[in-house]
């Protein structure tokens, strides 16, 4: 190998800015030329200031990545919340329903009434059950994902959020395709509501999510 041209007072090689995993009085082969130590010493500095700052682009990135996942679950779960609560499932004129109850415009005043009799039993449990455990998986997976930042290691944390949020989703899917095959199917002058739009909206959410959790478990792997 060629040596390195120095000047000063120390022997070729031997400078204290040359790094010590080199052998003394050689320079790397993408280094070959250098005019003096002083080259090497600036492209050491140049090159430890690169990596920090490239280090700390991609803290920053993570951070608004994680920053916007937490904000997207949110969403998710506010939607979720309002969909089961709010009671605009079903709207007319004089009536607006939701999966618990109907409320009944007479006399321009609006009456809480039970849900009609006729309809079917076990679809309408079955899309109650649905719709709050989605809720419920949503939000723990909201907790699980802010623990599993300071408790898990690299690899396996966003595992357990996934999961909840893919269970959220999948159960929301499936109240909102009970309550669009089974109920008000014949029924012509009435039109879907906000709740239930918000469902849909929902499902598309929570469903992004999931995805986004297990591409960072990759990632982070």
């Amino acid at each position: 190998m060629d040596t390195p041209k120095t000047k000063g007072p120390y022997p070729q090689g031997t400078h204290p800015s040359w790094p010590l995993h080199y052998e003394v009085g050689t320079v790397p082969t993408e280094f070959r030329g250098a005019c003096s130590h002083t080259n090497w010493t600036s492209w050491c500095h140049s090159t430890t200031k690169g990596a920090a700052i490239h280090e700390y682009t991609g803290k920053v990135t993570m951070l608004v990545l994680l920053a916007g996942i937490f904000l997207l679950h949110i969403t998710a779960i506010i939607l979720l919340l309002v969909a089961t609560i709010d009671n605009a499932w079903w709207f007319t004129n004089t009536v607006s329903t939701d999966v618990w109850a109907r409320w009944v415009k007479i006399n321009n005043v609006w009456n809480y009434t039970d849900l009609p009799s006729h309809y079917p039993q076990e679809y309408l449990q079955a899309v109650q059950a649905t719709s709050v455990l989605a809720c419920i998986f949503s939000i723990l997976g909201l907790f699980v994902f802010v623990g599993q930042l300071f408790t898990l290691a690299k690899g396996q944390r966003f595992t357990f959020s996934g999961i909840f949020q893919l269970i959220a989703c999948l159960c929301i899917m499936i109240a909102a395709s009970i309550y669009t095959d089974i109920f008000h199917k014949d029924e012509k002058n009435g039109w879907y509501g906000h709740s239930y739009i918000l469902a849909w909206i929902a499902f598309v959410l929570t469903f992004i999510s999931t995805i986004i959790y297990f591409v960072l478990r990759k990632k982070t792997a």
